[in-house]
């Protein structure tokens, strides 16, 4: 039932395309109903954001598959998207209907910055958790590593995403070999 609830919410309050969802749901699964940490949420953001499709409904698809598998993924994956097809085919044709009105425009203007600012969040709580990991220097290179790639060299996205999940699948190897190390170093002491 929690399940369907948490899917339910993120559906029906998220509004403007799959990345301005992800606080919403990231609120349900981490701090509402704790079935991941924010490490995990983290991860499993990433291999979302590495694969084809929109994100939210990946994201309510591995929340729903963690939590009573097959089924759970199809129920969450229903609860997260059906709500707002049936309200987006009511309201779209409300829209359609008062299309020339001012005040219609006006409300559908306003709502943009507080998407912006919901994605302002996540991006800062996700670069403070990088810097808190890797330390201010290597989060800010990597910042600028990303930005150069996109930006000037002009490097499809998805090519910047696997490079970096290729690095971090090494990166936690070799810090999880080191840690193992350590660990049978401090036991022969």
């Amino acid at each position: 039932m929690h399940l369907i609830l948490a899917m339910f919410r993120t559906g029906i309050l998220g509004y403007g395309g799959g990345p301005s969802v992800i606080p919403l749901i990231r609120h349900e699964a981490v701090i509402r109903y704790k079935w991941l940490n924010n490490d995990e949420f983290g991860e499993v953001l990433a291999l979302a954001n590495a694969l084809p499709g929109p994100i939210a409904t990946k994201m309510a698809a591995y929340l729903g598959y963690q939590q009573k598998k097959t089924l759970g993924a199809i129920i969450a994956v229903l609860a997260h998207i059906l709500p707002t097809c049936i309200a987006m085919i009511l309201l779209l044709s409300a829209v359609q209907y008062l299309s020339s009105s001012k005040i219609i425009a006006g409300m559908i203007a306003g709502v943009t910055p507080v998407i912006a600012v919901m994605l302002g969040t996540m991006a800062y709580e996700f670069a403070e958790k990088a810097v808190k990991g890797l330390g201010i220097y290597a989060g800010i290179g990597f910042f600028l590593i990303s930005f150069l790639l996109l930006e000037i060299i002009e490097v499809h996205p998805a090519i910047v995403i696997i490079l970096f999940l290729a690095y971090g699948a090494v990166h936690f190897k070799v810090v999880a070999k080191l840690k193992k190390e350590r660990r049978e170093k401090e036991d022969a002491e």
